[in-house]
């Protein structure tokens, strides 16, 4: 039952870091900050890549690697923005650090749509089958793509201290 409620919590916040940082994407495409919306990303985003570690532990898996493997670009997109204020190079290590850790998410989306969702997985049950290839190569084209036109319209003016 605890397992269960864990699943459930882990889930939730994936889901909220894919539509902030959908959210967070757009706002790039249109040459916007969303300072608000890129801080729930980033935080629910190492919040999943961190809580899908606690899951029982047999042996290494596709999951545990994706984890290892985000969270250096979760630490330098987070370093990017906060660290170094989007300046020069970072603005673009930001945005694509940023669409990497989105991706990394949506990639996790799809393996487990084609793992839960009878339909998808009557479609490709080991998902080694064209029709879950198909869809995880859509995915990382149109991420690829989405990263590149960011990269070119993101940006932003930088914020002007307070007094």
């Amino acid at each position: 039952m605890i397992l269960h409620i864990y699943t459930v919590i882990h889930t939730l916040i994936s889901l909220i870091a894919i539509f902030t940082g959908i959210v967070v994407l757009f706002g790039m495409l249109d040459g916007k900050r969303l300072d608000g919306w890129t801080k729930w990303f980033l935080v629910t985003a190492v919040a999943t890549t961190i809580t899908g570690f606690f899951f029982p532990f047999h042996g290494f898996t596709p999951a545990i690697g994706l984890g290892i493997i985000s969270l250096p670009f979760l630490a330098l997109t987070i370093f990017a923005r906060y660290a170094k204020h989007l300046a020069d190079a970072w603005r673009w290590i930001f945005v694509i650090g940023a669409v990497i850790c989105l991706y990394f998410n949506l990639f996790v989306l799809v393996v487990q749509a084609f793992e839960k969702i009878p339909a998808l997985h009557a479609l490709a049950p080991t998902q080694t089958e064209p029709p879950f290839k198909l869809t995880q190569l859509v995915v990382l084209l149109v991420s690829v793509l989405l990263a590149i036109v960011a990269t070119i319209r993101f940006h932003p003016e930088p914020r002007v201290a307070t007094s």
